[in-house]
């Protein structure tokens, strides 16, 4: 695994790399499509990577496109999750301002980028889903188990690009805990795939060498549990701020499978009676295409406030359904994007329960009172 190369910055349009960059670039793409790695029996000799340290050319404060890939696999079992890597030149801190979708959900059906202090495994592309549980092959988690792990980014169902807010990026490489990224897709069919075709969905990473003062992070919120059958179903979590920082909403994604119709998040923030006010950071039918939307309210989350999600689920179905990783389960998931200013993003990166039927926002034992049970589930 080579060295990150660099990358381009943006105010509202991607700028023009330099000539050398535009050559090298397309160069690696041509290696890249050179090169078919078949899921199950790559031999992990066969693949170099196609990240180039020639790429590692001085582009000043620019911004840069680096093509982050799936180097031509071809997945042979269905549900299937692959992760692939690239190292950070961590001799410099690179801050990402962007990403840029390559792929479609006819093919993928959803894709995650981790920040990474270890990757789960030291191979080219490895399996890193729920599936090996019921499989004899070897898997490993995107990131190694006692590394640092958060998101940087998520897609599904079609979503456009992401550009971040003028001033705002994600620090990787020197001064942060991460030194790798890892692309993990989610292969839900391989039908495409019979004919020997490949794939190469990824995400272009847009990023610069410009210090910057606002840091942005995500707080992946969700639940287990499981869905009675013939029900509607609410998953439920939250978790309080207990780190004295500021953070700044910016975006919210939602995600669930096809039982879900409404995902919301809310920060609640307690007045010196004991009174919770909910206020609403974003709200949406988690079938439109899943991209970061802004968020309904950008004031300030603070320390002592609490951040909750709830995904209503509708389930016609005469069985129960649990959560996990295939189109047959389900998944319980709010994405909230922030910065912080002149300080670190968040220790807390995610925000889990138990789920239903053990864990609802009306437990005594979470403590959240003047629920807004209707809002939260309706458009």
């Amino acid at each position: 695994m080579n060295s990150i190369a660099k990358m381009s910055v943006y105010s509202g349009m991607v700028t023009t790399a330099p000539r050398s960059l535009q050559v090298l670039t397309a160069l690696m793409v041509l290696a890249a499509s050179c090169l078919q790695l078949t899921y199950g029996i790559l031999d992990e000799d066969e693949y170099n990577s196609i990240y180039s340290d020639q790429v590692r050319e001085q582009l000043n404060h620019e911004v840069g496109r680096f093509p982050f890939l799936m180097p031509n696999v071809r997945p042979k079992t269905p549900e299937l999750y692959l992760c692939t890597p690239i190292k950070v030149d961590y001799t410099k801190s690179y801050y990402i301002v962007g990403y840029e979708p390559n792929a479609t959900m006819n093919t993928a059906h959803h894709m995650l980028l981790y920040g990474c202090g270890e990757p789960g495994s030291s191979k080219t592309v490895w399996n890193c889903g729920e599936m090996a549980k019921k499989s004899s092959e070897e898997t490993a988690s995107p990131c190694g188990v006692q590394s640092h792990s958060q998101i940087l980014y998520a897609w599904a169902r079609d979503a456009p690009k992401l550009e971040l807010p003028d001033g705002v990026g994600f620090k990787v490489g020197e001064d942060s805990p991460i030194k790798y990224i890892v692309l993990q897709v989610h292969y839900a069919s391989i039908a495409k795939f019979k004919d020997g075709s490949t794939d190469d969905s990824g995400v272009f990473i847009h990023y610069t060498e410009k210090p910057m003062n606002k840091l942005a992070g995500v707080l992946l919120m969700g639940t287990a549990g499981v869905i009675p059958p013939m029900a509607v179903e609410h998953m439920e979590t939250a978790c309080e701020i207990n780190e004295n920082k500021t953070i700044h909403p910016i975006a919210y994604r939602t995600h669930t499978h096809s039982l879900g119709k409404v995902v919301s998040g809310y920060r609640v923030r307690t007045d010196d009676h004991g009174m919770n006010h909910w206020t609403l950071l974003g709200k949406r039918d988690p079938l439109t295409p899943q991209m970061f939307y802004p968020v309904m309210n950008s004031e300030p989350i603070v320390k002592g406030d609490t951040i909750a999600a709830r995904c209503t689920m509708e389930s016609n179905r005469k069985r129960y359904t649990e959560i996990g990783a295939t189109n047959n389960d389900e998944m319980c998931n709010f994405y909230l994007m922030y910065y912080v200013e002149n300080d670190e993003p968040l220790n807390m990166k995610y925000c889990f329960s138990q789920g239903p039927p053990n864990y609802y926002w009306r437990n005594p034992d979470v403590g959240l009172n003047n629920i807004p049970h209707k809002e939260a589930s309706t458009l």
